[in-house]
């Protein structure tokens, strides 16, 4: 398959960007590494009329820890780049957001696709969207009427719909705080592939007691879930088991054509109990 016709745009800097979207309107999309948008564009599950091009604004490629502890990553920031990212750029703590990055996709893509791209792709199976909902990311977004901060629970609205206006761009994404005893994992048929359910976890623990925890699940849904019964588990000393039981009794997943909702709930328990020991082997 072949895309619909459409007109591409090419954006110099993040303002121009945004008047463009503001004047294209809805038939509009951004495009950056193309690692989503191209691929439903040749299924023409998307047919935008236009595109407008931001892969050439270099001021949206950063990674670092600033003086307030904060992780900053630009949204043009490929997933290669933090895969391979110096403990000084990514900051003690942060080792959850590198290790995730293995789970994406193969080399080539994560090479190409940005960590803005895939947060404002809004995938409910997305290792990032993942991450943001665990680790209470922020957004930083900007348009023409200035620039906002969005936190992760107020980004994702369903499936392949975020806070984003249509006019706006994802400039950055902030992760606010270390996350020293935290771990994600999955499970695709084959290793690359979009993951059937993601568990991720970050721990409050001094090494040998957990007293409090965070639980995030992604494909059992139509966006990131925390799982506040598990978390209450873990709260009250709970072992991971209960943790992971709790969690897979909490949510109601879908089936289709990758597992039942009874598989699911089933990789739920696996996924949930591995993260906690991962997480805690750190």
């Amino acid at each position: 398959m072949k895309p619909a016709p459409f007109r591409y745009h090419r954006a110099r800097d993040v303002e121009g960007a945004t008047a463009l979207l503001a004047e294209l309107g809805d038939d509009a999309k951004v495009i950056a590494g193309g690692q989503s948008l191209v691929a439903m564009m040749n299924f023409r599950l998307a047919r935008p009329a236009h595109l407008v091009d931001i892969g050439g604004l270099r001021e949206l490629d950063h990674l670092g820890v600033g003086a307030d502890g904060e992780l900053r990553i630009g949204a043009l920031t490929t997933h290669h780049t933090v895969e391979i990212a110096s403990p000084r750029e990514l900051g003690a703590g942060f080792d959850v957001i590198r290790d995730a990055m293995a789970w994406i996709g193969h080399l080539p893509i994560r090479t190409r696709g940005t960590v803005g791209g895939s947060m404002a792709h809004g995938d409910a199976t997305a290792e990032w969207c993942l991450l943001a909902v665990l680790l209470d990311a922020e957004f930083v977004a900007r348009g023409p009427r200035g620039q906002r901060r969005i936190p992760a629970r107020e980004f994702f609205f369903g499936y392949y719909t975020t806070a984003l206006d249509p006019d706006e761009i994802l400039v950055e994404i902030v992760f606010p705080r270390p996350a020293p005893h935290a771990a994600l994992t999955e499970f695709a048929e084959r290793r690359g592939d979009f993951a059937i359910v993601s568990a991720a976890v970050d721990l409050d623990t001094d090494g040998r007691t957990v007293d409090s925890g965070r639980v995030a699940l992604g494909g059992v849904a139509a966006m990131p879930v925390r799982v506040p019964e598990a978390e209450a588990v873990l709260a009250a000393g709970g072992s991971f088991r209960d943790c992971a039981e709790a969690a897979a009794d909490a949510v109601d997943p879908p089936g289709d054509a990758n597992g039942s909702a009874h598989y699911r709930k089933h990789l739920i328990r696996t996924l949930v109990e591995r993260a906690c020991e991962e997480a805690m082997s750190r």
